[in-house]
């Protein structure tokens, strides 16, 4: 047989615990909202704003990590042009006894083998001076890193 509640009146055998109103939302705590106490369920009001939130900062780690993998996309562009303009250079000074154009020529190939473009190669006296640029990274139309590198003879001075 249920047991009466004496504070509600009821036979309700739900009504007689906590759990079982509580589970029932605001509209059975009639009497929780009337005596101007917040029933259980009312803080459920506020549980779409951690929602938001975390939303928010995954949007801003997003964000951060882009950023992060364009710079370092950015900073190995600008290593790899440095890298093809010195060896370019240096392929271009160990051929320079087969004279400017053939030298040119190997600085050339190793441009290509780095993929990057050989922009120029000139010589002054014995020094092969190269100049590359590594392609663009697609924003903003910005041009890519360009480098330039000088070598010569080793018994020189510069």
């Amino acid at each position: 047989m249920p047991q009466v509640d004496p504070r509600r009146g009821t036979n309700d055998p739900e009504d007689s615990n906590e759990v079982g109103r509580a589970g029932r939302g605001c509209a059975a705590q009639q009497d929780s909202i009337e005596a101007g106490r917040p029933c259980a369920a009312g803080r459920q009001q506020d549980s779409g704003v951690a929602t938001i939130w975390t939303a928010m900062a995954v949007a801003a780690l997003a964000g951060v990590a882009v950023l992060a993998c364009w710079l370092g996309a950015a900073v190995l562009a600008r290593h790899r042009a440095e890298s093809a303009a010195d060896l370019g250079a240096l392929a271009a000074a160990a051929h320079a006894a087969e004279g400017p154009t053939r030298a040119c020529e190997r600085a050339r190939w190793v441009a290509d083998r780095m993929a990057v473009s050989l922009l120029t190669c000139r010589w002054q006296r014995l020094d092969a001076f190269v100049e590359v640029q590594a392609p663009g990274l697609g924003l903003a139309g910005l041009p890519g890193p360009a480098a330039r590198a000088r070598a010569g003879p080793t018994g020189q001075p510069p």
